[in-house]
């Protein structure tokens, strides 16, 4: 009402709220309603939530967020949400809440009538990490199954011990992907990773069977497992089907390769 007023810290009674900073306002009957209007910075990364103590409460909200989540015991009846950001709005009913607009102690609990939205984090680097991780199994597999195929054609014997330290090639791709993520942007930091694997993965390969077919096949089966990962990473809704629909594909392709094998001569073979 055209005055102005200054906040302390803390509450003159927890029945409302647990903490906060409050203000005392001289208020009479005679004044039915006055307007009051507030700046708030706010720091922080996570929710924001609001409490409709009023008899009607309408909120507004809009950000260059391009990713809220909206939650609580109400949604909003009104919102847009794009690449640029969003823009949401509220319109709550007192009757709508489980409680009255005026009470004596702590017989009611608003929080379960709040309403907002949660500021979410898409794909940082800890979670486009972890996705990658759900991938590992994948990644192991075919690549033994390229080693183990030669073994089959070639009729060259891979020792167990090389495999492992295929494996483990394998897996310091996480590691590695995680670890210059932190001081590099992603996408630079999963191509350096890659490759990185990929050259010590072929360049063993070509040691240890000593095949220059053998050795472009398997540096063509990493660099399309990392590039269709990569691909696979950028998709945040498409993601889990793209990652099926590769796994089919590849599983297809194995499938029609071996199809002409006679897998009980080669276990005579190995017996002989």
């Amino acid at each position: 009402a055209g005055r102005k007023f200054e906040c302390g810290p803390g509450l003159t009674t927890s029945d409302i709220a647990p903490s906060g900073v409050s203000v005392v306002i001289p208020l009479s009957p005679q004044e039915p309603g006055q307007d009051f209007a507030f700046e708030l910075s706010l720091n922080g990364s996570e929710q924001m939530h609001f409490v409709p103590l009023a008899e009607t409460t309408s909120v507004q909200l809009q950000s260059d967020w391009p990713s809220p989540s909206f939650n609580g015991a109400f949604l909003p009846t009104e919102r847009k949400v794009g690449p640029q950001g969003f823009s949401a709005r509220w319109n709550v009913l007192h009757l709508n809440r489980n409680y009255p607009q005026h009470w004596v102690g702590n017989q009611y609990k608003v929080e379960s009538s709040s309403f907002g939205l949660n500021l979410l984090i898409t794909a940082d680097v800890y979670q486009k990490t972890t996705r990658i991780a759900k991938y590992a199994v994948m990644f192991i597999v075919f690549t033994f199954t390229a080693f183990f195929f030669t073994e089959v054609i070639n009729r060259k014997r891979i020792h167990p011990v090389q495999y492992l330290l295929i494996g483990l090639a394998v897996i310091l791709f996480y590691t590695s992907l995680l670890s210059l993520s932190e001081y590099l942007e992603f996408n630079r930091a999963y191509l350096l990773s890659a490759g990185i694997i990929t050259l010590i993965i072929t360049g063993y390969s070509s040691a240890i069977v000593r095949n220059r077919y053998f050795t472009m096949t398997i540096f063509s089966i990493l660099l399309i497992l990392y590039s269709y990962l990569f691909i696979v990473l950028q998709l945040e809704d498409y993601a889990l089907l793209m990652g099926s629909a590769g796994l089919l594909a590849v599983l297809t392709t194995v499938m029609f390769i071996t199809r002409k094998i006679n897998w009980y001569e080669l276990d005579m073979g190995a017996n002989q």
